[in-house]
């Protein structure tokens, strides 16, 4: 947790030097937030019964972007990191987010660019599954920092109507899944190719840490106050494999709306929806395949702006 922090912190003031030092260049345009939120309950001879709650969320938002003639290059990173516990259990992890975005236009009419697109998402630390329903199971590791991690590239066409507002559309984009920790990747996990055991069991082949794609990908971004004090932003992405099942969509839907209560306080609602083909989910009647995934937060915290 430390780590992370430090991580924010370090970023943040990053930030700082590079507004300040584009500061006088009007073609850039830097801006971001930090993000600590927070959630807690406590009961003391509660006689309807309850337990503790500690949560602590940190989240880090930067966006640069230089536009010089028919030439533009926005860049956005998000971080977030966050965990909780109830009762005696021990701290767990709840939020746990890196996502960068790098793309390149060149004007081709008045809200048209041709684009060049990069992307980047990982997460900082493990995940588990806890078992919780069952007493007798260990924690199950289900994830780490770069199992999965996700790298694509594309050339395509991008729609800017507003500055709010971008639609884009490649239809060439190569992905890299990387599955880096390798009882993972031995697993089979995120679609890469699972280690080979013999009749034994003993493994006689290291299952594969890299899975490559190449299909289309569809990008739609909105970010805008839409009321005094109320910002909604809102990014879908949306991927096919041609290589394997392309009917077989990917969706990366994350959707967060911010309330702001004062310069220093503010209150966060988010909801993110994925569906990943190539990601095996457990339901509770133990059946395993792909599933839509859903994840909601409200908290509320302390909020530092900076621009340039």
């Amino acid at each position: 947790m430390r780590k992370i922090l430090s991580l924010i912190v370090g970023l943040f003031l990053l930030g700082n030097v590079l507004g300040q030092e584009k500061e006088a260049d009007t073609s850039w345009k830097i801006n971001g937030d930090i993000n600590v939120m927070f959630s807690q309950t406590t009961f003391s001879n509660w006689a309807s019964g309850g337990e503790n709650s500690l949560t602590i969320n940190g989240f880090f938002n930067y966006y640069a972007g230089y536009f010089k003639g028919k030439n533009k290059w926005e860049n956005m990173l998000n971080l977030a990191y966050g965990q909780t516990k109830t009762g005696d259990q021990g701290y767990r992890k709840n939020e746990d987010k890196i996502d960068f975005l790098s793309t390149y236009g060149y004007k081709a009419s008045e809200h048209w660019f041709y684009s060049a697109n990069l992307s980047f998402k990982s997460q900082f630390a493990e995940g588990f599954d806890y078992h919780d329903d069952v007493d007798s199971l260990k924690p199950e590791k289900i994830s780490n920092f770069m199992a999965p991690g996700y790298l694509s590239a594309g050339l395509g066409m991008e729609f800017r109507p507003y500055d709010y507002m971008s639609f884009y559309l490649s239809p060439v984009t190569a992905r890299w899944i990387f599955v880096t920790d390798q009882d993972l990747a031995d697993a089979g996990a995120f679609g890469v190719e699972p280690a080979e055991y013999n009749d034994d069991g003993m493994k006689i082949k290291d299952g594969e840490t890299l899975r490559q794609e190449f299909g289309a990908y569809f990008r739609f971004i909105f970010s805008k106050e839409i009321i005094k004090n109320v910002s909604f932003s809102t990014k879908l992405e949306l991927f096919s494999d041609y290589l394997e099942n392309p009917q077989n969509i990917d969706v990366n839907w994350d959707n967060m709306l911010d309330l702001k209560v004062n310069d220093w306080i503010s209150a966060k609602a988010g909801l993110q929806l994925v569906y990943d083909d190539n990601t095996p989910v457990t339901d509770k009647d133990g059946k395993i395949g792909p599933r839509t995934q859903l994840k909601q937060l409200l908290s509320v915290g302390l909020t530092y702006k900076f621009s340039n």
